[in-house]
């Protein structure tokens, strides 16, 4: 076994309590859907499927939900990180599956691979291109068909040491850090003219580990800087501005997987 794939004993990331995921993501507890959706819409219980991949060895670790006007937030799109009972871990993280779904039409049940590394709390959604997105219809099954799902990603997820490996051993020069991390910013401020501070910002470690020039650790510096914010910098008008934390799960999981294609990009050259 590689030296640095390895399985590794980082401490248990504690099972969300059920009131904890209630305050978080309310919306995973509705019992009808959203009153303006069409009659074609089926209702599935989120809650039936977190019971359901609890029972499959699959525990809560995270959750969130998109904000919503009025009645709507407690039928708004919410996501639920998932993690195996017996995960292995790759360098500092292990593989998780995201479960996304909503209960006013604006999502099917969707299901993705994700990585949590242990050394910054902070969850990446991987894009796995050569297997597609799990995606569920709200009609028939979809109890049984969400848990295959979690184990087929799972299956792929364990799958991903030697990428891992790959990328903690591609050391990028300077060319190619400021390379993608200019790659990055144009993904978090698409379409705009104005980019409120330079690219290298994107490249500054939070902790002494992550200031290797490796491909593994700059993706990591770059995806938190991008998803956490708190960059300082000016708008186009002068003023100071400091970046936002990423919390809506859409443009979560837009930014996370256009950035992990730019990271396979560099290793598949």
């Amino acid at each position: 076994m590689s030296s640095l794939i390895q399985t590794i004993d980082f401490g248990s990331r504690p099972s969300l309590p059920m009131d904890v995921l209630r305050r978080r993501a309310p919306a995973v507890f509705a019992d009808h859907q959203f009153e303006k959706t069409s009659a074609n819409y089926v209702f599935i219980s989120t809650q039936q499927l977190v019971g359901a991949l609890r029972d499959s060895g699959f525990h809560p670790t995270d959750a969130r939900q998109r904000w919503a006007r009025g009645d709507r937030l407690g039928y708004a799109r919410h996501m639920i990180r998932f993690r195996a009972h017996d995960a292995l871990c790759f360098v500092d993280c292990t593989p998780e599956i995201i479960l996304i779904n909503s209960h006013d039409a604006t999502s099917a049940y969707e299901l993705r691979g994700g990585l949590y590394r242990f050394v910054c709390c902070n969850g990446l959604i991987v894009s796995l291109a050569e297997f597609g997105v799990v995606r569920i219809p709200h009609r028939g099954n979809a109890v049984a068909s969400v848990v295959q799902g979690a184990r087929k990603i799972m299956d792929q997820l364990t799958g991903m040491g030697p990428i891992i490996e790959k990328m903690a051993r591609t050391e990028l020069d300077e060319r190619a850090r400021l390379a993608f991390a200019q790659r990055a910013l144009e993904l978090r401020y698409r379409n705009r003219d104005h980019y409120p501070f330079d690219a290298n910002r994107l490249l500054d470690a939070r902790r002494d580990p992550d200031r290797q020039n490796t491909l593994w650790c700059v993706y990591n510096r770059v995806q938190e800087n991008m998803i956490c914010g708190g960059i300082e910098g000016k708008s186009a008008a002068g003023r100071k501005v400091t970046s936002r934390r990423i919390t809506a799960v859409q443009e979560d999981v837009r930014l996370n997987v256009a950035l992990w294609h730019e990271a396979m990009a560099l290793i598949r050259r």
